[in-house]
């Protein structure tokens, strides 16, 4: 390897030994015949002194490294003088007398300073945001989001499930909002869509005998964005079979616990409360309760219960409340032909601090009752077939009773890390207008590439985004 040592393994063990390091100059200050550099690498800050009384070419060579330099140092460990430590730093006890220099890449002015405090608008942040990347800050929020994904995969391999990944160009179903469409060149007029979550794919899993499913899943779904929503996001996605709603609560209670025992140190009081979305109404009036008070600054609760559908006054029907695939309650059942706005679900959201970080349901595995709630839906049965059908047929082959959750990793990760957004906590987010502001994507394509897949655009716009 180039380096021999990473910043942060600079300690006084390794006083008089040569290293060689390498990293980013994160800033400079001399002192006539004493230059002192701060080397940033990922794990932390080192200094490393250029003498001129020791290597008067060496220390003129120094003179030239700029802000962002990325180079090759190659020195003896040495304590630092007296008064000069820097407790706060893995490295702070001891500095690098550089006896060689390599330049691996000059650097142009950054456009904005890489430390954790940016004057920086998020626009320009985000324009650069490779360059961002670079601050710790940023860098440590998404090592956080490293610890915190490893932790819950190991918390759910322990609990004997399975990883699966589920396909990503798939069909396009009514989950609460628009699908991102993928036009088919090899099939004209056809589309694929972008998951808005692996639902139908981890119940056909449950079909399939595999019982304990996860995933860290990429979801899609072409909504309007806000802080805490993004066009493309990431879950922890998980299907259980022959369980009820205990089951799901326990997984997940275990996996979030040793989470904020690893991360926190702090131990979490399990079980968590559970409020009836009835009883959260008439509390609190809200279904994302906040219930956090001045010990307990970490309030989780789950919220059950809530309805099946919804009335859309809109267009005069009924809708399902979270997806048309959640069970009814059911003592409810004998509602649907009935009343169907009283019918509860076996629906669950997990909130902390006021904020939803996922959802789930105990889901429907009988092919009767999943056509029932279609035609409660008012989905005629052309349009069942048409998008359901071979879910449907899969249930003829013997569906186990099922259930799951899904919980939002930008979120969870974004409350942990204290962010006020998910994008601080995303290597590289969409703005609010769901662009790249890096990429600058969406764009417009060639009318090559729109021939390929018989597609012609009206108003073309000159540019994307």
């Amino acid at each position: 390897m180039i380096r021999t040592h990473a910043n942060a393994e600079l300690t006084e063990s390794l006083i008089e030994q040569t290293v060689t390091v390498c990293g980013w100059i994160h800033r400079r200050r001399d002192h006539g015949g004493l230059s002192f550099f701060d080397l940033r690498d990922r794990s932390g800050l080192a200094q490393v002194v250029f003498n001129a009384k020791i290597d008067a070419p060496l220390h003129e060579q120094a003179k030239a490294l700029g802000p962002e330099y990325v180079v090759k140092i190659e020195g003896v460990v040495r304590k630092r003088p007296k008064g000069t430590e820097n407790p706060k730093l893995a490295s702070g006890m001891v500095e690098v007398g550089a006896t060689s220099l390599t330049v691996l890449n000059p650097a142009v002015p950054p456009p904005f300073e890489i430390a954790d405090e940016s004057e920086a608008s998020e626009d320009v942040r985000m324009q650069w945001r490779y360059l961002d990347l670079r601050r710790p800050v940023i860098q440590q929020k998404l090592l956080l989001r490293h610890r915190i994904i490893t932790q819950l995969r190991q918390s759910l391999n322990e609990q004997g499930f399975v990883e699966v990944e589920t396909p990503i160009l798939t069909k396009s179903t009514p989950e609460g909002a628009r699908d991102y469409l993928v036009p088919s060149r090899v099939h004209p007029g056809h589309f694929f869509a972008l998951p808005q979550s692996p639902q139908l794919f981890k119940q056909l899993l449950m079909v399939a005998g595999l019982e304990r499913y996860y995933q860290v899943a990429r979801c899609f779904r072409d909504e309007d964005l806000r802080a805490d929503r993004q066009p493309e996001f990431t879950q922890l996605d998980l299907e259980m079979s022959f369980i009820n709603e205990e089951d799901i609560f326990g997984v997940m209670e275990a996996m979030i616990a040793r989470v904020f025992k690893q991360e926190l140190g702090l131990t979490l009081a399990v079980p968590f409360p559970r409020l009836s979305y009835a009883e959260a109404q008439a509390r609190y009036h809200s279904d994302k309760p906040d219930l956090r008070t001045p010990e307990n600054p970490w309030a989780f609760c789950w919220i059950t219960e809530f309805p099946l559908f919804h009335w859309n006054d809109q267009e005069k029907r009924w809708d399902a409340e979270h997806h048309p695939f959640t069970s009814p309650h059911p003592e409810d059942v004998p509602l649907l032909d009935k009343d169907p706005g009283k019918i509860r679900s076996r629906a669950y959201d997990l909130v902390l601090n006021g904020t939803e970080l996922g959802s789930g349901s105990i889901r429907i595995h009988a092919a009767d009752l999943q056509r029932k709630i279609f035609e409660v839906l008012g989905l005629d049965e052309g349009t069942v077939k048409e998008r359901f059908s071979f879910l449907l047929h899969a249930f003829t082959y013997g569906a186990p009773p099922h259930g799951g959750f899904a919980i939002g990793l930008d979120r969870f990760v974004a409350l942990l890390a204290g962010s006020a957004s998910i994008r601080d906590v995303i290597a590289f987010p969409k703005t609010q207008r769901a662009v790249c502001p890096v990429t600058e994507a969406p764009s417009a394509v060639s009318p090559a590439q729109l021939k390929d897949l018989g597609i012609s655009v009206v108003n073309r716009p000159k540019t994307g985004g």
